[in-house]
């Protein structure tokens, strides 16, 4: 049984979200503010954080960014009713895995969390090189350069899809329905924003990458 903590302070959301997913069979904690997210999202054993961004005492924001330089890799799904693009790319910026923009159906947030445990599931655990990158799939770990850099649960599901896709190109559509789930709405940008923070991660150059490379109008493809 997935263990879910939901950070949210609004106390009606806070508890439909709670009934329903224990009515899916998970297991639910839910607090309602950020001083205590970032206390008990460090505990060990959660599968998940369904986190709110808009939150008393500290934002949700500021919560992922604190949990992820405290290592901690539980998947983040962001609540927020902002709907700036630019707020959904600060928030995978700091470190979370996908979110949702409120109002939301229970369906649609149910499927986001299927796609993210999904995802965070040990899949053929192993080692896999290229260029001067190790990546340890069973630890979520890359080591380049004498440094071990974390990976975010979509951002080993990404690499994973790259690697097995070894020179070809793949559209973003496609790496959206491999990654996210067919079905699941996610925006082209997204999916740009994390293979920017893949290059940051294998690339000597970021800014002229030799593995993760634009295909003009297509998509990416992945070279050794």
């Amino acid at each position: 049984m997935a263990r879910i903590l939901i950070v949210e302070d609004e106390p009606d959301i806070a508890l439909g979200l709670q009934l329903d997913l224990r009515e899916e069979g998970y297991e639910v904690e839910v607090v309602h503010d950020g001083e205590e997210a970032g206390r008990v999202g460090r505990q060990p054993g959660w599968d998940l954080i369904v986190l709110d961004v808009m939150l008393p005492r500290k934002d949700g924001f500021d919560v992922c960014r604190d949990l992820r330089r405290a290592k901690v890799r539980t998947p983040i799904l962001m609540l927020t009713a902002k709907v700036q693009e630019a707020e959904k790319v600060m928030g995978l910026d700091l470190g979370a895995d996908d979110y949702v923009t409120k109002p939301f159906s229970p369906r649609e947030l149910r499927a986001r969390i299927r796609a993210l445990l999904r995802r965070a599931a040990p899949d053929e655990p192993g080692v896999e090189r290229f260029g001067d990158c190790e990546v340890d799939f069973e630890r979520a770990e890359l080591r380049r350069a004498g440094q071990t850099t974390e990976l975010t649960a979509i951002e080993l599901h990404m690499l994973r899809l790259f690697l097995r896709n070894r020179g070809r190109v793949l559209a973003r559509g496609r790496v959206i329905d491999e990654v996210w789930g067919a079905g699941v709405f996610v925006i082209d940008r997204v999916v740009d924003t994390h293979v920017i923070k893949l290059r940051r991660k294998i690339e000597s150059d970021p800014t002229a990458p030799r593995h993760i490379v634009s295909v003009r109008g297509l998509g990416y493809r992945f070279d050794d």
